[in-house]
Parts: structure tokens; sequence; C-alpha cells
């Protein structure tokens, strides 16, 4: 399902409406024992990630957003786990303002920075400054997870894509 968002082209995973992609960060949200609660207590916040609906991203990844502003008490970063099928390279992009760092968890996969490109696996840790085109590919045969930090947090308007 292909849909614009705020001038990108985005596909959403079926069952998933470009409403519950917009993550108004003004609702209250529900914490994984059911309880609704508006971001303004102050608790605690426990985010599981099988409580988060995933969603692709204008890179063209599959993430689910487990702790930002729009869920959280978080405001100045974010983190979401990421996934890519076998094969599957994001689209190469660049974030104007937003640094990212990615952290392997399972799979193999080859990273591009720039002109740089390396193999990366479990336990790599990967830093991408603001401004940097690029792209990851799953080069395994199973699934890639890995998780995404942003700072800040991340904006589908902050996501450039390139050719």
């Amino acid at each position: 399902w292909l849909q614009s968002y705020r001038g990108y082209k985005v596909i959403l995973q079926y069952g998933v409406s470009q409403d519950d992609m917009l993550l108004n960060d003004k609702i209250s949200h529900q914490t994984k024992h059911g309880a609704r609660r508006k971001r303004s207590e102050k608790n605690m916040d426990v985010i599981n990630q099988k409580d988060t609906a995933p969603f692709t991203t204008a890179d063209g990844s599959t993430i689910r957003e487990l702790l930002a502003h729009r869920n959280s008490a978080i405001k100045q970063q974010s983190l979401a786990e990421a996934r890519l099928a076998p094969g599957v390279a994001t689209t190469p992009h660049h974030h104007a303002v937003t640094e990212e760092i990615y952290y392997i968890l399972v799979g193999e996969a080859e990273m591009t920075l720039g002109e740089e490109t390396r193999a990366v696996g479990p336990g790599d840790a990967i830093a991408i400054p603001p401004g940097q085109r690029h792209t990851i590919r799953n080069t395994g045969d199973e699934e890639l997870v890995f998780l995404c930090t942003c700072a800040p947090g991340y904006e589908h308007t902050d996501t450039f894509l390139e050719a």
C-alpha cells in the first residue's frame, strides 16, 4: 500500500492505516499492562516490542518505534527495532539533522556509509552522522534485526531519499 505522508511515498503494511502511522504525540498510549495513561504522568515508561505497531519508513525498513516523544517521556532521541528481509536493502538516504546508531542483533548485512561499504553482523554498532548518505542490505538467509537510535528523535520529515 503506497501512500503519501508529508511529501514522502510510504509503504504501509497490511492492517496499518495512515492514521496509525501518524503517531500523534498528543495521544495517550497503551502500556503493556493495558492501562491507558497520559505521557505527562510521572511514571516509568516500559514499552514492550510486541505492544508496538510495525510500519514501513520512507527508506523501506519495517520498524517498531519503542521509545520516542510520541509514546514516552523521552524528548531528545528515539529507539526503534528495524527489520529487513533477506536480500532487501533500504533506499539510500540521509538525515539533515538526525544522527543515528544501528546496532545489529540478528543477521548479516552490508552497511554503506558515504563511499565505504563494510560487512556487519551481530554485536556491531554503526555510527551514522547527520548528512551522510547510507543504506543497509541484508546479505544473509534470515531476517536482519537491528536497533536504531536517533538523536533528535526520528521524524519522516528528516529522511531524504537518494538515487
